[in-house]
């Protein structure tokens, strides 16, 4: 009887492992580097910082196999600084992402703090997310291309690829009782792979931008006499729009690869609207209203000149269209890069971007030059120049 109940027993143990087989990979990025700033608020600048090329992490990815196609999946990612320790995306644990979720041969659902579908579709073409880094991405991001803003309770599906095709959708829950639309995030994207040819659309939409998209890190600014404080940053090309109702994003990119070499141009229409909405942030002195308007214009060109180098360059043309009397501004930058792999998970990287500007910024003053993620110049000229070393693990 004791050797048929240990047989059943067994036999359980050994269905239950044929049926559901899982597996977790502990995996990361350290980047880190020298930088030169020509004009960091007045002055010349050297430092050492982390994630230029790829922002710095360790995370852990898992699958369990279900049965029938059903897997059941879940991702937890961790910024950090390597120079000093701490954790990025505002000090939160898994600040880069942490979702779960199912995936079968009809699509996958993912529920958590994940990407929009702009970034999934669009920001791959974009060269911030490939040889440049934050330095060489759209000024101050703002249409999340290089991925600085993820999304809170965020539930998300795209489909299996169907003939090169990948859709999906997204839709974050604004969790405030009473209001369904307060703090709601939702996004569209498409992409579309055929050969040498890429091609990707996407459209994000964000009420109360200020709140549920720039301030959903560990530390958003705090909120006084009922105005939430202001989580747009220090730099002044959108620093003045925080009282906006609404950010929209609607954007289009592209590639093409012929042989060693590699040409990509991205095009979005970013809208901050119904500025003015103190619910959403505070307003600047004087008021400001109405809709401003940034298109953004990218053409960038890789070169493989060996199976271990990599070159490029690229040009990023940015418009603000300005609003209630703000005036408007332009954006000129330019960036230029290699990157050297001394294996398949180290190498090497020189990044310099120069920014041009003119016309009048956000807050209403004289443009000027303001390279992602820097301190803004004094000047209407900035230049940034980084140098390297990326380990994959």
């Amino acid at each position: 009887m004791k050797k048929q109940l240990f047989a059943l027993a067994a036999g359980s143990m050994f269905s239950c492992a044929a049926f559901s087989q899982s597996n977790v990979t502990l995996y990361g990025i350290i980047d880190e580097g020298v930088n030169y700033n020509s004009n960091a608020g007045g002055e010349r600048l050297y430092n050492l910082s982390s994630g230029v090329l790829n922002g710095s992490r360790w995370g852990l990815r898992g699958r369990e196999d279900l049965g029938g196609g059903l897997a059941a999946i879940f991702t937890l990612e961790s910024g950090f600084d390597v120079n000093s320790g701490r954790m990025g995306q505002g000090g939160l644990l898994f600040g880069r992402q942490a979702y779960v979720g199912l995936t079968s041969p009809y699509g996958t659902v993912t529920l958590g703090r994940q990407y929009d579908l702009v970034v999934d579709n669009l920001g791959q073409f974009e060269v911030g997310d490939q040889w440049g880094g934050y330095m060489a991405a759209h000024p101050s991001d703002l249409d999340n291309f290089n991925n600085t803003n993820r999304v809170n309770n965020q539930v998300k599906y795209t489909n299996k690829t169907i003939a090169g095709f990948t859709f999906g959708g997204a839709y974050s829950l604004g969790g405030v009782a009473g209001n369904v639309s307060r703090n709601q995030i939702w996004s569209l994207g498409a992409n579309y792979a055929n050969g040498p040819l890429l091609a990707g659309v996407g459209y994000l939409n964000v009420r109360n931008p200020n709140v549920s998209f720039y301030g959903n890190g560990g530390s958003p600014a705090a909120t006084t006499g009922g105005v939430p404080g202001s989580n747009l940053g220090a730099s002044p090309v959108i620093s003045g729009y925080a009282s906006a109702h609404t950010l929209q994003v609607i954007g289009a990119d592209g590639a093409y690869t012929f042989g060693a070499a590699t040409f990509g141009f991205t095009y979005s229409n970013t809208k901050f609207m119904s500025l003015g909405d103190r619910t959403s942030g505070p307003v600047p002195a004087g008021g400001i209203a109405g809709t401003a308007t940034f298109n953004i214009a990218e053409a960038n060109f890789k070169y493989q000149i060996t199976p271990a180098l990599v070159a490029g360059v690229a040009y990023v043309y940015t418009h603000n269209g300005g609003a209630s009397g703000h005036g408007s501004a332009i954006y000129n930058q330019g960036s230029a890069g290699l990157d050297y792999f001394l294996s398949k998970r180290t190498d090497v990287y020189t990044v310099a971007t120069f920014q041009e500007a003119r016309g009048t910024d956000s807050t209403g003053r004289t443009a000027v030059a303001s390279i992602n993620q820097l301190t803004p110049s004094t000047s209407n000229r900035q230049v940034a120049v980084r140098l390297g070393i990326r380990h994959k693990f």
